[in-house]
């Protein structure tokens, strides 16, 4: 049976399951491709890619890009002062204008109503870069990265150490239900996911703030303290959180010698992990961040190239 299309991509509880491992099996097919030959084919001549950005990023950019060019396609940036989304010119607006010109949107923003807005009122493609509310492109990367080094993902457990409460924790939880892993958030009170979200998920998920729950984790997670937007809480966070480190301590304390280690980058050094773990055996830091490039591929290749999920 075949697996029905994505016209989007916004948001992982969105995408079904089937869809989801459709994704992660044509960013791996890619990713081999390329390996093997040296390139990919051009499925997207003449196709281009609006990258619109609010946030500024270093991985986001240079993997839709480079992922555009691999493809044959083309990409191009706007920095948020050239449209002021939702402030010089509103979201469906943009969508409306954009439609005309491109073949698909990428959009890393703040607000996620504009994620919606471009998607409802544009007639192409358009891919959450990054919204307050969630980062599925990182997550599809992240699956993809803990697939490839531990060879398989169905009752696996991951242990997401820090702000339970963030977008990269809330796309992390959604993508671990629809592959069958166990995630539990270690995060202090009032850091936690949102209710709504722990009941919705398809994830068998535990939320505490005792750090005894990395014991067993086979992969542990964490990202920085203070995400951008939050920068006014950044010293009441420093007071929050260090117990929450991903140190050689928490290591140990997980009592799985190939426990693997993620963190989606970029890292505050010395803050959420040690550099001694950041750069250590268990550290996936750089395949993870790596693979951002062949996850957005399989997504372009989906949404502008017409390439089906299997």
């Amino acid at each position: 049976m075949s697996i029905p299309a994505l016209a989007h991509y916004l948001d992982i509880e969105s995408v079904t399951a089937e869809q989801f491992w459709g994704l992660l099996r044509l960013a791996k097919e890619l990713k081999d491709a390329r390996t093997r030959l040296g390139q990919n084919a051009p499925i997207l001549a003449g196709k281009s890619l609006a990258l619109v950005f609010q946030k500024p990023s270093l991985r986001t950019r240079v993997s839709f890009e480079m992922g555009m060019q691999q493809l044959g396609g083309y990409a191009f940036y706007i920095s948020p002062q050239e449209v002021g989304l939702g402030t010089r010119e509103s979201a469906p607006d943009v969508a409306r204008v954009l439609s005309g010109y491109v073949d698909g949107i990428m959009a890393r923003v703040f607000n996620h109503q504009h994620i919606i807005d471009l998607a409802e009122w544009g007639s192409v493609p358009v891919i959450n870069g990054l919204s307050d509310f969630s980062h599925p492109c990182q997550a599809l990367a992240d699956i993809l990265t803990i697939w490839e080094h531990v060879g398989t993902l169905t009752g696996l457990t991951v242990a997401y150490v820090g702000d339970g409460s963030n977008n990269v924790a809330t796309s992390l939880i959604q993508a671990a239900g629809k592959v069958g892993m166990s995630i539990r958030v270690v995060a202090p009170q009032g850091y936690q996911p949102d209710r709504a979200l722990v009941d919705q998920t398809d994830a068998d998920i535990t939320v505490t703030d005792d750090l005894d729950g990395v014991v067993g984790a086979d992969v542990l997670y964490t990202d920085v303290w203070t995400s951008m937007g939050q920068e006014a809480e950044t010293e009441e966070r420093l007071k929050v959180f260090p117990p929450y480190q991903l140190n050689q301590q928490l290591l140990v304390h997980t009592r799985n010698p190939d426990v693997k280690v993620l963190h989606c980058l970029p890292a505050h050094r010395g803050e959420e992990i040690t550099d001694d773990v950041a750069d250590g055996a268990h550290s996936l830091l750089f395949p993870q961040a790596h693979n951002r490039l062949h996850a957005q591929k399989a997504l372009l290749a989906h949404l502008m190239g017409g390439v089906p999920l299997q």
